[in-house]
């Protein structure tokens, strides 16, 4: 498919790449803790992508997207700094995402008391980090040599399969589906395309656990963001598709429990991408400029724990605030009150994952992304009741860096 060019505003350059990250051996999965045996086999190949955008003065942005449960500090860390060395990136102007997907294998320093015991297992999760180091910064360099002359456009589509998953209950808050609670079903798009109107790149968004397959499930998978990327390059050959999970901490799709509901969810999402990637879409264009803020989270027993807040502003066109860890969608409602005249996207699971990121509300309700999850991710105690502030803090001052 082609755009009209006329229909585009100018942007300077942009280019994207992938590469497979699949394991080549069995390896532990991670995102539920029943499993008790590694990988069986892969029901979908999984991928880090990058997109790099150029604004023609200086400003530029690497937004690289992973097929993972998410990425520890320690790896973004190290990540970054090869990138600074190699490419000359600081570190505001890389970005890193992970779908959050559950059936895909265990990064070392995530999640890590889900991690199996057996020493020979521990060393192919160590094999496999190690590698994905390697692999992003591989993609990171691909995309920037792929750079080219390129124009952007965005426009929110909507996908209906997300739902709350908090339920108040006489025994406290239930993992399951809630009609009721609050949503958004929002699925941003930024269309890339060449000067001649062929479309180079879709990077898109959803508020939603990757978790339509459960834990009983032993096959490597995207799921169903998986599935969406793999649709919409199928639909446009050549083209580069590219998921960015955003605030989807207490949300899950609905149906689930099969692969071939992910699948299902992913057709529905992609192909919800691909019309509005039809669509006369607004565009992006002027100076890109980015912001990164490493600030401190505090626990109830007063522990500090590093927390990154990042900012992305195209400056004709949308700006993405990307937050570590799993964000709930209350932080769609709170960032965009404070930024109302800004076409904002919100992130979670970006840069490092080290928590669930509850809301003031949900950590005074508790349940399991108030409190509960907490073990999962090595932490002794739930965050101290300022956790909303600080978050809040940390993003009022990369948007001020932006502007």
């Amino acid at each position: 498919m082609s755009v009209a060019p006329a229909a585009l505003a100018a942007a300077s350059r942009a280019g994207a790449a992938k590469v497979d990250i699949t394991p080549e051996n069995p390896v532990w999965m991670s995102g539920y803790a029943s499993r008790t045996e590694p990988s069986e086999g892969v029901e979908q190949r999984i991928w880090a992508k990058a997109l790099a955008i150029e604004d023609g003065s200086g400003g530029r942005v690497v937004i690289v997207t992973t097929d993972l449960i998410g990425l520890p500090q320690s790896l973004s860390d190290r990540v970054s700094a090869s990138a600074a060395d190699k490419y000359r990136l600081s570190r505001a102007q890389l970005l890193l995402n992970s779908s959050h997907t559950h059936t895909g294998p265990m990064v070392e320093g995530n999640l890590s008391p889900m991690a199996p015991k057996d020493p020979a297992e521990l060393a192919r999760i160590r094999e496999y980090t190690l590698k994905l180091h390697d692999k992003m910064l591989e993609v990171i360099g691909a995309a920037i040599g792929n750079l080219q002359p390129a124009r952007l456009s965005f426009e929110f589509g909507e996908a209906k399969f997300a739902s709350n998953r908090r339920v108040k209950t006489a025994k406290g808050w239930a993992n399951q589906q809630n009609p009721d609670g609050p949503v958004d079903h929002r699925v941003p798009v930024l269309r890339v395309t060449s000067r001649d109107g062929q479309i180079l790149a879709l990077l898109f968004g959803y508020a939603c656990h990757n978790t339509t397959a459960t834990g009983e499930h032993y096959k490597i998978s995207g799921d169903y963001a998986g599935y969406a990327q793999a649709d919409l390059e199928r639909r446009f050959p050549g083209a580069t598709a590219l998921f960015v999970t955003l605030c989807a901490g207490d949300q899950n799709p609905y149906p689930r429990g099969k692969y071939e509901l992910a699948e299902q969810h992913g057709h529905s999402l992609g192909a919800e991408v691909a019309r509005v990637a039809a669509t006369q879409m607004k565009p992006v264009s002027g100076k890109v400029k980015s912001a990164f803020k490493m600030t401190r989270l505090a626990l109830e027993n007063m522990q500090q724990v590093d927390y990154p807040v990042q900012a992305v502003r195209f400056q004709r066109g949308f700006t993405l605030i990307a937050l570590g860890g799993e964000v709930v969608i209350d932080y769609v409602k709170i960032l965009g009150g404070m930024f109302p005249k800004e076409p904002l996207v919100v992130a979670g699971y970006s840069n490092a994952v080290m928590a669930y990121i509850p809301s003031k509300r949900i950590l005074d309700e508790g349940g399991y992304e108030g409190a509960d999850s907490m073990k999962w991710y090595g932490l002794p105690t739930k965050w101290a009741a300022d956790v909303e502030e600080r978050v809040k803090d940390a993003a009022a001052e990369v948007m001020r860096r932006v502007k």
